[in-house]
């Protein structure tokens, strides 16, 4: 079988692309970063550089492929919302033609639960369920809008299946516990409320099991979408004590009051908006909203539609990235 992963120098992309490569696909990578994509080839995989906005690249990129998994996206909290609707609206759509142009079997679309959440409890959210009114970033408006693509394109005859994966992490994630590593080691971590909200996350390697299912899968899942969580949701605070006793790091004890940090956050949102390039703030309201806000997702859609099973629990997972991340600093002191 023949494969694009779009992505492929992301987290999730990166790991997709190996998985396939050592069950015997022909896989071709498509990313931004040279230092990844030389990784990548070094490894024996196809590497192609390229924009996501740019047609006739992800056309080319297209051709001859069985199955394109669509994981590229430009994630964050903050940003240029032109650069969000060129790489999660535009990149969405030329992937959508490169596919039906090039009459691949099957495109996997990875898309956001954040499209769901508005800075406030949200708990066992299904796919059915009402989304917000508003968008609580321009990620997850942009990222709803390529959703919106999708659907047009299956009721045009494309097969297609879209997951929406929840906070993904595991050895080599830069984002997700590594940010919070950088503010504990910092001194700068407080809790924000009671610190009893909980989160649901999603080991990489049950993300890439999920992709795998819907490139394999027939019949009704086709035009849906799904959730992908572990399956377990966490005490977030607890998750952090207990990441700050592995790391020999020192556990923010002081609570500050929800009400005030969101007042701070806006203030501080306000005025980098008026600033020259719109530099990101220290604080955002929906980064307060994920370290103090309760939401967690069902997933009982794509247990039962596609069949999917964590097989890493999220003590596991949790146990593994220590281990990398313990790792990867002793080698950077040797």
């Amino acid at each position: 079988m023949k494969a694009l992963v779009t992505g492929a120098t992301g987290f999730l992309g990166k790991a997709l692309a190996n998985r396939l490569q050592t069950m015997g696909w022909q896989v071709t990578a498509l990313g931004r970063n040279d230092g990844i994509l030389k990784l990548l080839a070094s490894q024996g995989l196809q590497v192609v550089k390229a924009d996501l906005a740019d047609k006739d690249q992800v056309m080319a990129a297209c051709k001859n492929q069985d199955i394109v998994f669509h994981s590229g996206a430009l994630a964050s909290d903050w940003g240029n919302k032109q650069d969000f609707y060129n790489s999660n609206v535009l990149g969405t759509q030329n992937v959508i033609q490169g596919c039906m142009h090039n009459q691949v079997k099957r495109l996997v679309h990875v898309s956001t639960p954040s499209i769901y959440f508005q800075n406030k409890p949200r708990l066992n959210v299904k796919e059915t369920d009402p989304l917000p009114t508003k968008a609580v970033n321009e990620y997850a408006r942009t990222k709803l809008l390529a959703e919106e693509l999708i659907d047009k394109a299956f009721l045009e005859g494309l097969s297609v299946i879209t997951i929406r994966p929840r906070a993904i992490y595991g050895p080599g994630d830069q984002t997700i516990l590594p940010r919070v590593i950088d503010r504990l080691e910092r001194g700068v971590l407080r809790q924000i409320g009671n610190g009893e909200n909980i989160i649901d996350l999603s080991y990489v390697e049950n993300v890439v099991d999920s992709l795998l299912l819907c490139a394999e899968i027939q019949g009704n899942p086709i035009g849906k979408k799904y959730n992908i969580t572990n399956g377990e949701p966490v005490l977030l605070w607890k998750m952090i004590h207990q990441l700050c006793e592995k790391l020999n790091l020192q556990f923010p004890h002081q609570k500050l009051p929800l009400p005030l940090v969101n007042s701070i956050a806006g203030s501080a949102e306000w005025v980098c908006s008026l600033l020259p390039g719109q530099p990101e703030p220290f604080l955002t309201r929906y980064s307060v909203a994920m370290l103090s806000t309760s939401s967690t997702l069902d997933i009982s859609a794509a247990r039962q539609d596609l069949g999917y099973k964590p097989r890493i629990s999220n003590q596991q997972g949790f146990d593994l990235f220590v281990d990398w991340w313990l790792s990867k600093n002793k080698a950077n002191h040797l």
